[in-house]
C-alpha cells in the first residue's frame, strides 16, 4: 500500500494532512487474457470467473497498471481476441520501460529467477518491483504466481534493493476482500 498526501482545503481541516493508502495492481498479460477465455473446460472458466469477478469488484483506493511487455504480447494473440484484450485495459496506465529493467530481467535469468524462454515473465515481475507495485496479479503459476519461487524471488529482490510486490491470483485477492 502507498501512502498519497492530500491538501484539499475544501473537505479536509487545513492544519493536517492526510493520507489515502492506495494499493496497485501490476497486471501481467494473463488477466486480460483469461477475462476473454474462449476455451470451455472447467477449470479455464472457473479461471475467467474469478478474474471478471475480480477485475469489476470496486477498487476505490487501487490503481491498476501494466506494462509495454503485456501490450506486446497482447497484440501477438489471434484476432479478435487481442482487440477485445486491449479494449479491455485502454484506461490502465502503463509503466514506462526504463533501461533499468533489462538490467533487472538479465539479472533474473542469469539467477534462475525465471528461464530464458520466459523474458516476458522477467521482465512482468521487473516492472512490478521496480515501480513497487503492491501486487503482481497473474496466472501464472508456473513462473511467477509459485510459491516455490516466493522466497528466491523476494532474495533476489533484496539482493538487487527492488520492492517485492505479492505475487497472487485474481481468486486470492477476492478471498482477501480486496
Amino acid at each position: 500500500m502507498r501512502a498519497i498526501s492530500s491538501s484539499r482545503h475544501d473537505q479536509l481541516h487545513p492544519c493536517y494532512i492526510y493520507y489515502i493508502m492506495v494499493n496497485i495492481y501490476y497486471i501481467e498479460t494473463s488477466i486480460p487474457s483469461y477475462y476473454y477465455e474462449t476455451r470451455t473446460d472447467i477449470r479455464v472458466r472457473a479461471m475467467q470467473e474469478w478474474t471478471k469477478q475480480w477485475w469489476h469488484l470496486p477498487k476505490p483506493n487501487g490503481i491498476i497498471q501494466t506494462g509495454l511487455p503485456a501490450i506486446i504480447e497482447l497484440l501477438d494473440a489471434p484476432h479478435p481476441k487481442n482487440e477485445n484484450c486491449l479494449e479491455l485495459i485502454k484506461d490502465v496506465t502503463v509503466l514506462e520501460y526504463v533501461d533499468e529493467i533489462d538490467d533487472i530481467v538479465t539479472t533474473y535469468i542469469k539467477h534462475k529467477i525465471m528461464p530464458n524462454e520466459a523474458m516476458g515473465d522477467a521482465a512482468h515481475l521487473a516492472l512490478a518491483s521496480f515501480y513497487k507495485c503492491d501486487f503482481l496479479v497473474t496466472w501464472n503459476c508456473k513462473h511467477i504466481a509459485n510459491a516455490n519461487k516466493f522466497e528466491h524471488i523476494a532474495r533476489m529482490n533484496s539482493m538487487l534493493g527492488l520492492f517485492n510486490p505479492k505475487l497472487v491470483t485474481p481468486f486470492q485477492l477476492l478471498e482477501e476482500g480486496e
